[in-house]
């Protein structure tokens, strides 16, 4: 493969690498992805993002890499962040990106922000997916226990375009995210492992989380993240379907709609742009 056009974007930190597919081939080996993620060998980033053709109907399709090659099913920030390139192509101020986890709608929210419809939170524990129980009992999403991790109570799944554990505790940034995140990803618990957001309760329409992302670790924003806490702190009764969640990169703005789908507002940034160079592809 020659070199790969690149652009490098971020939404409050939350970095990506996004790569145009839709006029040549764009698609890499886990080895490249893991090559390309490395951030003193490579460029680096929370997720590598390919925009390719529409399926259907929509302005594009975006598929979505972590650096250890996987693949993901939804990226808030990246969704944005991909969202902001669209509009400004086609001139127009939403855009529909098909995705893995579906159809989402963006819309320009000015002052340089992104609004993104991340589709319905769903709540079922075979759509989080979470493993049954020992008695074939179905797992109960709103509060259970993981093994391993009790010192930070029951923790709430929501399945945001891809499954998420939410522990609230009375101090999120004591956590140790790095000692604790690889565990609670790879619990029996999680069949397709799983986001960890750790959260603290600031006021009835602010919270504060930390997160450790499935297949990347520790990240400075997670917009699907942020979605599942929300939605996770309302049901809980510790917030209404609207609030702020603080991350290590800023805020975002969520609001958990009625019709059961989820909002998420937040700014998007262009870092530079270059070319993934052959050599570094030669893996």
């Amino acid at each position: 493969m020659d070199g790969l056009p690149f652009t490098k974007m971020h939404g409050l930190g939350n970095d990506f690498v996004v790569v145009d597919g839709r006029a040549m081939p764009a698609a890499l080996s886990p080895a490249q992805y893991r090559a390309v993620g490395d951030r003193r060998r490579g460029v680096g980033y929370d997720q590598f993002l390919t925009i390719l053709p529409a399926r259907n109907g929509g302005a594009a399709y975006m598929a979505i890499h972590n650096p250890d090659g996987s693949e993901a099913q939804a990226c808030g920030n990246g969704t944005r962040c991909v969202a902001s390139l669209l509009m400004r192509e086609a001139g127009t101020a939403e855009v529909a990106i098909e995705t893995v986890a579906g159809r989402l709608v963006c819309t320009d929210a000015g002052d340089g922000r992104v609004t993104v419809d991340m589709g319905p939170a769903r709540l079922g524990w075979d759509e989080i997916p979470l493993a049954p129980a020992e008695d074939g009992a179905e797992a109960d999403t709103l509060s259970f226990e993981i093994p391993g991790a009790e010192a930070f109570g029951p923790a709430t799944a929501v399945n945001i375009g891809n499954p998420h554990a939410v522990f609230f505790v009375p101090d999120a940034e004591a956590v140790e995210l790095a000692a604790v995140g690889p565990g609670i990803e790879h619990s029996p618990v999680f069949p397709e492992r799983a986001n960890i957001e750790f959260v603290t309760v600031l006021a009835p329409d602010r919270l504060r989380m930390r997160v450790w992302e499935r297949g990347a670790g520790i990240t400075q924003a997670c917009g699907s993240g942020a979605c599942a806490t929300l939605v996770a702190a309302a049901r809980r009764g510790l917030t209404g379907r609207r609030a702020t969640v603080v991350l290590d990169g800023g805020p975002l703005e969520i609001w958990w709609r009625p019709d059961g789908h989820v909002e998420m507002t937040g700014p998007v940034a262009t870092s530079f742009a270059g070319i993934l160079d052959a050599d570094l592809l030669a893996v």
